[in-house]
């Protein structure tokens, strides 16, 4: 596996250059870059991109062996407020342009929930929100497919893709090229399907193996309510084998972005999970 990790654990917002001096120092050349988690010194409000900012960016990571395997856009497609819906998806195909000039592998975003504060509500799991998902992702993938770029879209147990069933469901029901997935299969767990995790795994290949494209890898426990908490990896309860054994079978040298890790523990995180799937 190609193994990688998120900017912003990197001690949070920073300067571009302090953010280039810190993956340098600590040998990560594969990251998930979320411009306004990351970087303090550039403007990426909606409207800012040229092809001159791209450019510069492009060639400050490509002179370090920096690459983007995901260009972080997470937005709330489905925002019961229309005018801030409609800005979230202007926010997000700009960064498609970003993501052209700068080589990323894909744009990606979760998929929302119907509150303007993106609370968990019961009303994200409906018909209503679905359809306001698949309004504003069509309009995404319409830009996505002129500009050659790719949507990687993550399913997340609260939001409005919650289960292996509903992506396959977006994925007909969008039927794009540019489309494509990123799996964090704990993102997937919940109180109810934790002790089931193996099946939502295998639920997740069967269905639409042949889309995912980058993973998401981290750990779980359970908090004092009984729902799912994310944990560090290898300090919780996810049973990694059975995810590398599909891994190994379907989806070679794909990229993993470790969440939750830092500079002091991401090399001993790469090396506990590269021996595990060596086994598997």
């Amino acid at each position: 596996m190609a193994f990688g990790m998120r900017a912003h654990d990197l001690g949070g917002k920073q300067t571009f250059d302090q953010l280039i001096d810190k993956l340098k120092e600590y040998d990560i050349h594969d990251i998930q870059l979320a411009f306004k988690k990351s970087i303090t010194d550039i403007d990426f409000t909606t409207g800012h991109y040229n092809p001159g900012l791209g450019r510069y960016i492009s060639k400050r990571l490509s002179e370090n062996d920096i690459h983007v395997a995901v260009l972080g856009c997470y937005i709330n497609p489905t925002n019961p407020n229309e005018a801030k819906r409609q800005a979230e998806v202007a926010r997000f195909i700009e960064h498609l342009k970003y993501a052209r000039a700068i080589g990323a592998d894909m744009v990606g975003t979760e998929t929302g929930r119907l509150d303007e504060n993106f609370k968990i509500v019961p009303g994200t799991y409906t018909e209503t929100c679905y359809q306001r998902l698949l309004k504003s992702m069509r309009e995404i993938v319409a830009a996505a497919e002129k500009l050659g770029v790719i949507v990687g879209v993550e399913g997340v147990a609260t939001h409005t893709i919650y289960s292996p069933e509903m992506m396959q469901r977006f994925l007909d029901d969008i039927n794009s090229p540019n489309v494509e997935v990123i799996l964090d299969p704990v993102n997937l767990l919940d109180r109810n399907n934790y002790k089931e995790q193996e099946e939502v795994i295998a639920k997740a290949f069967r269905y639409y193996g042949d889309k995912i494209s980058v993973m998401h890898i981290k750990d779980f426990k359970l908090d004092e309510k009984g729902d799912v908490a994310f944990e560090q990896v290898g300090e919780g309860l996810f049973n990694y084998e059975p995810l590398f054994k599909e891994l190994k079978n379907s989806k070679p040298h794909i990229t993993m972005l470790i969440e939750n890790s830092n500079q002091d523990r991401y090399h001993s995180d790469c090396r506990y999970l590269q021996k595990i799937y060596d086994e598997a």
